[in-house]
């Protein structure tokens, strides 16, 4: 079969903090430079070197949007260069090596500037101590943070976000269930190996690493200042989920360790952090909102020492956290003193797992400049919150590959690539074991993967696959190989099959009525799929009635925001608006879309869907205005998402200057 033969060669983006780059006429020529850049290999192994403005102007502004850089330029290039690149923000800070101190006056208009120095052994002090201190604050790094929203006041709707806060909180619990290795990989330590060939510091903690790492040490590793915190807090603000998955054993234990060290009284902590004005004024919009912090997340009990980080000049708002946090409360990540643990002993440090949520409780600013955030950590025990995270944990919890779960976690995500990178992975293993039962359970997720993909013809081989295993080991009325007849269907429907789709769905039908009676999901799923072929035939009154079946069902056994009650809306939706009735449509579509928005990240493609729909009825009723709008916001998504040549894609496109012609 064609499509299984398809393999793909796990990648990892470029993952260490900070890259450094340095420009000077003679950074290649004098001996003093070149002794300097392997001292400066030391501090970070990503060191590149330009002797010519413009190959370092270009440079700097192809780095990539989570990239961090560090810029070391001589005084007599600096006065004229930093400025044409200051602005640039992926560059966090400068620093200036000149011969005379009194000349260099000019840095003082230049906030990116963190120091000067005229002897090169000053510089590279004042570069691995600034590293340090970010370290030990992360302010030159961005947090990752997930909005839960609840405010239909908002110009953002309610659930603007809260895919992205559901999914992440699903994707923690996901790494935390894993089976994991009580010790680094093999594969783990290859891809530190290559990262950091160029670094004999870095080599030697990574020998150490690979030979002395144990469970009960995992916060003394996570302290030191090495590419184990480089790499894990990359990953996770990058969201380099190959990265996360090999590190997976690290988070568990200090999730672990976490829990042993939790204290019993409620206590108040700080942390300081840079943020552009963007980020701020996001959090602004959030008073009283829940967010989730996805990464580990510092603080200090001393309020003079976060604010003490704070004082470096960046051009970035300058914020404090203020953190009200009890260990008793129950749902909410662990967190705990680690002094005791750490590598550095501070007493005065707290460290808050992963995913950890907090309420924004102000939001205000002081004479001096700096924001205080006031928030208090909440657990997980929001009813809108536990109802779909509970609902999705059952979902994947009836999965017992630990691949294919996070597999299925990163395709609601519209993490399309890398979900496939973990169903070939778990295929790969399965081939090993020759187990059929897990071989059908691959072939079944990449047949659902390349259908979202819009790989019609791949899916379907997929499913056949899965469907000719299930067919050989399992009885005729097992509903597992109803399923596979209702995914099927689904892509020869999606092919324009319509009789061959309505014989599948008939089947599985059968086969669950039977076995559940009416009152079933799966059941509900069929009535919804023989109404899209109705649909099809323009036989509206019974895809109506079809419809209006499976919503009723769906209501009754899912929870109130699922997705597929969000299908259900939008098809019925589709309906109206094929009857005339436009303004049921555009109700119908906006209650999918809200729920859309509640369950799936931002860029899910059945957001992009429903907003192409909602300018489809606006167009229709000439609205040209609001149509280009809501097709431009699907644009967006799709862009994202698919290829250029997807086909949802290019009817988009098709829309767009359709009314775009209309407008002028």
């Amino acid at each position: 079969m064609g499509a299984a033969q398809k393999r793909l060669t796990p990648t990892v983006q470029r993952v260490e903090a900070s890259l450094l780059i340095w420009l000077d006429s003679s950074v290649n020529t004098l001996q003093e430079s070149i002794d300097a850049q392997h001292q400066l290999r030391f501090v970070t192994g990503n060191l590149v070197v330009f002797e010519r403005e413009d190959d370092c102007e270009n440079y700097i502004g192809s780095l990539k949007e989570n990239d961090r850089a560090i810029l070391i330029v001589s005084g007599k290039l600096g006065q004229a260069f930093v400025p044409k690149v200051e602005k640039n923000g992926r560059l966090v800070s400068i620093y200036v090596y000149c011969g005379d101190m009194s000349r260099n006056q000019w840095t003082r208009d230049h906030p990116k500037v963190q120091g000067l120095a005229v002897q090169l052994q000053d510089l590279i002090l004042k570069i691995k101590s600034g590293q340090s201190e970010s370290q030990n604050a992360e302010t030159d790094n961005t947090l990752l943070i997930s909005t839960f929203t609840q405010n239909d006041t908002q110009e953002k709707t309610t659930s603007q976000m809260n895919g992205d806060f559901v999914q992440s909180q699903l994707l923690i619990y996901c790494l935390l269930k894993m089976k994991s290795p009580s010790k680094p990989s093999t594969e783990l330590i290859s891809v530190c190996g290559k990262e950091y060939k160029d670094n004999p510091e870095q080599s030697i903690i990574l020998k150490e690493f690979r030979n002395e790492y144990s469970r009960e040490r995992a916060i003394e590793w996570y302290t030191r200042e090495s590419f184990i915190y480089k790499m894990l807090n990359q990953a996770l603000r990058t969201q380099n989920f190959h990265v996360l998955y090999l590190f997976r054993f690290l988070i568990r234990d200090l999730e672990e360790n976490l829990s042993r060290l939790r204290g019993s009284s409620v206590i108040t902590v700080y942390r300081g952090q840079f943020m552009w004005e963007n980020e701020l004024d996001d959090l602004k919009q959030c008073k009283d909102q829940l967010i989730s912090i996805n990464s580990f997340l510092s603080t200090s009990c001393e309020r003079k020492r976060a604010i003490a980080f704070l004082e470096n000049k960046t051009g970035l708002e300058r914020i404090l956290f203020e953190i009200t946090a009890d260990p008793n409360l129950k749902g909410a990540k662990p967190f705990a003193y680690i002094g005791n643990a750490s590598r550095y002993k501070r007493e005065e440090e707290v460290l808050f797992m992963i995913g950890s949520i907090f309420r924004i409780d102000s939001v205000s600013h002081d004479r001096n400049g700096v924001w205080t955030i006031r928030l208090t950590l909440c657990g997980d025990q929001n009813p809108a919150i536990r109802e779909t995270i509970d609902h999705y944990k059952s979902q994947d919890d009836q999965v017992d590959l630990d691949l294919i779960r996070l597999g299925n976690v990163l395709q609601r995500m519209g993490r399309y690539d890398d979900a496939e990178r973990y169903y070939q992975r778990c295929l790969d293993e399965t081939d090993e074991s020759h187990n059929d039962h897990d071989k059908s359970t691959c072939y079944h997720a990449l047949g659902s993967l390349e259908r979202s993909k819009g790989h019609l013809q791949a899916s379907l081989d997929w499913f056949h696959e899965s469907l000719r295993i299930d067919k050989k080991n399992l009885k005729p009325n097992d509903p597992i190989i109803a399923s596979t007849y209702i995914d099927i269907g689904n892509v020869h429907n999606d092919m324009g099959d319509l009789e061959r789709a309505l014989e599948s769905y008939q089947s599985a039908l059968e086969i669950l009525r039977n076995k559940y009676g009416e009152n079933n999901i799966q059941v509900a799923t069929c009535y919804n799929n023989i109404g899209v072929v109705y649909k099809r035939q323009k036989n509206y009154s019974n895809a109506l009635n079809m419809y209006q079946k499976a919503l009723e069902i769906r209501q009754n056994c899912l929870p109130s925001n699922h997705c597929d009650i969000g299908a259900s809306y939008d098809n019925i939706g589709i309906i109206c608006r094929c009857c005339g009735e436009y303004d049921r449509a555009l109700q119908h579509y906006k209650k999918a879309l809200e729920i859309y928005q509640a369950v799936h990240s931002v860029q899910h493609p059945d957001i992009a869907m429903t907003l192409h729909n909602i300018g489809i009825v606006y167009e229709d009723q000439r609205d040209w205005k609001n149509a280009l709008s809501y097709y431009n916001k699907a644009k967006t998504i799709y862009s994202k998402t698919f290829s250029s040549t997807h086909q949802a894609v290019l009817d988009n496109e098709k829309s767009i200057q359709r009314v775009s012609q209309k407008l002028h």
